[in-house]
């Protein structure tokens, strides 16, 4: 059985094409097969144009609500600058911020595995085994599971220095 954990509150955002939705799916499949409840919602008007795209997940014990609440989210993981400024309000006082490690990202081979790196981060920080990331990963991402793993796990490192 698993501990209680109060819910955590993960805001992904971007714009249409970064793999935010992606991203939110995979993290509230490995949470799910972890054995942990999850609520997710999305807001996608105009995605597909390089518009606003956000995800609220949610992970606990006992989760009610899909919708995190102003000054609540304990991760904002955005892809795109001008989002993580907009939706900052969303974040926590001790939250995490990713807009700071967006230079990181931008430094990949491949700017198309953004999100996996950055869930390699936020797995440092999240009680959900390595092994259900890559399950997750293998369903919703589908291909080049292998090349995904390797940044999954390039993210992984970087976040293990900074839950130190």
């Amino acid at each position: 059985m698993k501990k209680h954990i109060e819910t955590i509150n993960i805001l992904f955002c971007g714009t249409g094409g970064q793999g935010v939705l992606s991203a939110a799916e995979v993290c509230g499949v490995a949470a799910m097969r972890d054995g942990w409840h999850v609520k997710k919602s999305e807001v996608h008007g105009m995605a597909q144009r390089g518009g606003s795209v956000e995800s609220h997940l949610r992970i606990g014990t006992n989760v009610c609500s899909p919708l995190i609440e102003p000054g609540q989210a304990d991760y904002l993981v955005c892809f795109h600058e001008g989002e993580g400024k907009r939706l900052r309000y969303f974040l926590r006082k001790n939250g995490f911020d990713f807009v700071p490690l967006l230079p990181k990202a931008s430094q990949l081979p491949d700017p198309r595995f953004a999100n996996t790196f950055f869930l390699g981060i936020l797995a440092a920080f999240l009680p959900i085994s390595q092994q259900m990331w890559f399950d997750a990963l293998s369903w919703v991402i589908a291909k080049r599971i292998e090349e995904n793993k390797a940044v999954f796990n390039r993210g992984f490192e970087v976040g293990k220095g900074l839950t130190k």
